[in-house]
């Protein structure tokens, strides 16, 4: 079947009403490899059905980064974040640091603090277990759970991004947090095979992986994860990671968002030389995984790493373009600095859309409280009640 038989047939239906369907093993092969006009009707498509269940609105959340800390045991081939204990560069924020961020987070008008930092360093670094153990922590989660306490007292909105979780992991953050997330990245054991790009990442092993995004969604918890595209994954492979992360949202209806992210070539890295994704084979990715996903599924794309390919990422079907901070580079892709957000707005209303503000968990979970933990409503709420200020403000602006 061609992509023009493909947007003909049944499951291509792109609006709201209309039943769907999401795109077979075949049909998702085929549209990965589509070129010229049929690449052209795979994004009309992909943006149609778009626009049935999210409209013509990309939102965005305005955060901080915090690097928690950049000691990791994994070493995947296409990282600059993680450091060594001895290395130069080598870092764990203080929560006074943490205080001082967030401070000045809020004061430029951030919602959202994104905890982000390596692995289980504690398994791999025995100074870094002793300095854990003299501040009375038992672990790096415990530590991470200090310092959403630290940016919840300054006003902010926690999202932790801390790596593999246990259960216990997560009934500890889900007070603290408006939600978690966590890349699956690929499920490709092949992956972990010597030469390969988590050869020495135990922690990217797909199992694992999928169980916390499972577990996740046993304790209803708004999730964020996604894959990463370029790192030696095949076609199918990533098929076979957007059908994982189709199968547990249809079982526990808490996936939030789903990231799309390229992977970029930095001179530091194993990958140094190796190919980036070109634009045409990112945005495909994202088309099919909107067309794997369905028009409600909220589908986001760094803009930062794709800073000539906004009107691209658009049309093949995102709503959402993440993180964005006024404060804080993006420390995992220091080279690639967030787009000014006046230009962002505007660029989106050339290309018919409107820019808007989101809290760190989307507006359908908060709706579902039993997706909010209590210790998190008020906070939450009142988060709301300020976007939406802020947003009747910027309207009297444009009126």
């Amino acid at each position: 079947m061609s992509i023009a038989e493909l947007a003909a047939s049944d499951s291509a239906a792109p609006a709201r009403g209309v039943a769907w369907s999401p795109l077979d093993r075949g049909e998702a092969l085929l549209a990965l490899r589509a070129e010229g006009d049929e690449l052209v009707e795979l994004l009309a498509r992909a943006s149609a059905l778009r626009d049935a269940g999210k409209g013509r609105t990309i939102t965005y959340s305005r955060k901080a980064f915090f690097p928690v800390t950049n000691l990791c045991r994994d070493r995947c081939s296409y990282c600059t974040f993680r450091r060594d204990e001895e290395q130069d560069g080598a870092w764990t924020m203080s929560l006074d640091e943490i205080a001082r961020w967030s401070e000045r987070a809020r004061g430029l008008g951030c919602c959202e603090a994104l905890m982000c930092l390596g692995d289980k360093p504690e398994a791999a670094f025995a100074g870094y277990r002793r300095w854990l153990a003299a501040g009375g922590w038992r672990s790096t989660i415990d530590y991470v759970a200090a310092s959403c306490r630290v940016a919840l007292r300054a006003g902010l909105l926690p999202h932790s991004n801390p790596g593999l979780m246990t259960p216990e992991d997560l009934s500890l953050l889900r007070p603290l947090n408006a939600s978690l997330g966590l890349m699956i990245e690929s499920t490709s054991p092949r992956l972990r095979t010597r030469g390969e790009v988590h050869y020495y990442a135990p922690d990217k092993d797909p199992e694992l992986r999928l169980a916390v995004v499972r577990d996740a969604g046993e304790q209803r918890i708004p999730f964020t994860t996604g894959l990463l595209i370029g790192i030696g994954e095949t076609l199918e492979e990533r098929i076979d990671t957007i059908e994982a992360i189709a199968d547990l949202h249809a079982r526990f209806g808490h996936v939030q968002e789903v990231i799309v992210q390229n992977f970029r070539a930095k001179p530091e890295i194993p990958m140094a030389t190796a190919a980036e994704p070109d634009a045409h084979d990112l945005e495909r990715t994202i088309a099919v995984t909107r067309l794997m996903l369905g028009p409600d599924m909220n589908v986001q794309a760094p803009p930062n790493l794709s800073a000539d390919g906004l009107d691209g990422l658009l049309e093949s079907g995102i709503n959402d373009l993440g993180g964005i901070s006024p404060l804080t580079p993006d420390y995992v892709n220091p080279e690639a600095p967030w787009p000014h957000l006046g230009a962002l707005a505007r660029r989106c209303e050339r290309a018919g859309f409107r820019l808007a503000e989101r809290l760190p968990i989307y507006p359908e979970f908060v709706e579902r409280k039993d997706f909010v933990a209590p210790e998190m409503r008020a906070p939450i709420e009142a988060w709301r009640l300020e976007i939406a200020r802020r947003e009747a403000a910027a309207s009297e602006v444009r009126a």
